[in-house]
């Protein structure tokens, strides 16, 4: 018997997988708004058809039994799978310069394929503490281990920080454009957002920011340094000014490494109402394995041990950044790449008459889309040549696109691209 190939396998995969997104969406559009549920045989018997559906009475539909606040979420919007990408493009991974989610392109370090491939005990369940890789992180930020927390990703920690300190209408305060899963999680978990745009550059706008939290007290203000989509920092004044209000402020260092300037997560011993959060999904690439932790004040973090999911990280997950710790050569060198890429694509996309680049300390660049054309069209053009950018069409950020690091040779792939739609 011959099998196919990996490569074969998964995009025949994925095509099933888009083909079967379409029906969805199909049936979603087929029943006014209401997504069709796939079951199995088992489950016929409960309900036959989609049809019988909209028979039974509002008040034991499974949407009554939802809280009502997210009965009107806008669901988050991920960046599409790289398997449904690759069937959609029909192209082969191998061919497609995917450039638009921030991922690291040198991948982790060579220890850590080889702690996954020798894995001991995946059918046990993981330490709930995660006592072994807390020490190692204990040993490369010189925090200690008492203060940290892990968790499947930043993402998780986000949610799990809401879930602890809000109550139902309770407010954050949001800085836009910035990372969409602060209003995201506060809309999931019942809580009001406040916005305090940021200045022309992306500045913060601290003076608004001290003022709407003395006036319409918030008890979370999130902030992020490197910021997610423009790549400016939170300077140390900034930080202070806000940190010495009555709220408790989350700063989110996803990227921070990238910045050459150093990261803060030892400030919580100092201020008990500052949270620093950090990632192994851009330093150390691993976003696949889901690994972030937060270094909390020892009168905050004994609360969050007390409701976060016993097993929330995976034994996969902590071999792999145990693993990736090891080589702090590696992630130094791969780190040093990606900034001297990132500085060599900036001056490069200066030179395209339709873009504006920002400035960035992070492993992105924003670029402001001028001229005839559109963030979405751009987009389109550079898809066509297996180039993925991420686009904005928001109140805050309309028509710009984001254009992740990458390897030399992907920076070149880029400007290719680009110099076809110079007029």
């Amino acid at each position: 018997m011959i099998c196919p190939s990996p490569f074969k396998f998964h995009f025949e995969v994925a095509q099933m997988s888009l083909r079967a997104a379409n029906l969805i969406a199909a049936g979603a559009n087929s029943l006014s708004g209401t997504p069709l549920s796939f079951r199995s045989p088992s489950m016929s018997r409960v309900s036959a058809s989609a049809d019988a559906l909209t028979t039974v009475p509002l008040a034991t539909k499974g949407a009554s039994f939802i809280r009502k606040h997210l009965q009107t979420l806008a669901p988050y919007t991920p960046i599409e799978p790289f398997e449904i990408l690759s069937a959609r493009l029909g192209r082969h991974p191998k061919d497609i310069v995917k450039l638009d989610a921030n991922e690291n392109p040198y991948g982790p370090p060579p220890e850590v394929l080889e702690a996954l491939g020798s894995m001991e005990f995946p059918n046990i369940y993981p330490d709930p503490e995660s006592r072994r890789l807390r020490a190692a992180l204990a040993e490369d930020t010189g925090i200690g281990a008492e203060h940290i927390l892990v968790g499947c990703g930043a993402d998780e920690l986000i949610d799990l920080i809401m879930r602890c300190t809000l109550d139902p209408g309770d407010k954050i305060l949001d800085c836009p454009p910035t990372f969409t899963m602060y209003a995201f999680d506060a809309a999931v978990n019942g809580a009001s957002v406040i916005k305090v745009p940021r200045l022309p550059g992306f500045a913060l706008d601290v003076p608004s920011i001290v003022d709407t939290v003395r006036q319409q007290n918030p008890k979370i203000v999130f902030l992020t340094s490197p910021n997610n989509p423009d790549g400016c920092l939170v300077s140390d004044d900034e930080l202070k000014t806000i940190l010495d209000l009555p709220v408790l402020v989350v700063l989110d260092e996803a990227y921070v490494e990238f910045a050459r300037e150093p990261s803060r997560i030892n400030w919580v011993t100092n201020y008990e109402n500052l949270i620093v959060l950090r990632t192994f999904s851009k330093r150390a690439g691993l976003a696949g394995l889901r690994v972030g932790y937060g270094a909390f004040p020892l009168s905050l973090i004994e609360y969050l041990w007390r409701a976060k999911q016993p097993y929330n990280v995976s034994v996969a997950a902590e071999v792999a950044a145990c693993a990736a710790l090891t080589n702090p050569k590696y992630l130094e060198d791969v780190k040093n790449a990606l900034v001297e890429e990132r500085e060599r694509m900036f001056v490069k996309l200066k030179e395209f008459s339709f873009l504006e680049p920002y400035p960035s300390h992070a492993n992105f660049i924003l670029c402001s889309v001028t001229g005839n054309k559109t963030a979405r069209e751009l987009k389109a053009a550079l898809a066509k040549d297996g180039v993925m950018v991420r686009h904005y069409e928001k109140a805050e950020l309309q028509n710009y696109i984001r254009i992740s690091v990458g390897k030399p040779e992907q920076t070149d792939a880029v400007l290719a691209a680009l110099a076809k739609l110079q007029c």
